[in-house]
């Protein structure tokens, strides 16, 4: 959540999440992560995201989710 803001950090992290996918022989997580770093490259530069979405494939892409307080408090530069 905190990275994704930022379009190269986002898309690492969703790259980071298909790796452990595939070591794992998760098809599902893989081919979610797939979609999800292509979605990442293209529409996080816009702002196109939902706030909070934890980025797994078990979550729909264009979930919000609540972010947790203590990384609110990132978020917001408060830590």
């Amino acid at each position: 959540m905190l990275g994704q803001w930022n379009t190269g950090a986002h898309v690492r992290v969703h790259w980071l999440m298909l790796r452990w996918a595939v070591k794992h022989r998760h098809a599902g997580e893989a081919a979610g992560q797939l979609m999800r770093i292509m979605g990442a490259a293209a529409l996080t530069p816009f702002g196109w995201l939902p706030q909070g979405n934890t980025g797994g494939a078990n979550v729909s892409a264009f979930r919000p989710m609540a972010v947790p307080p203590d990384l609110q408090q990132r978020l917001d530069g408060k830590c």
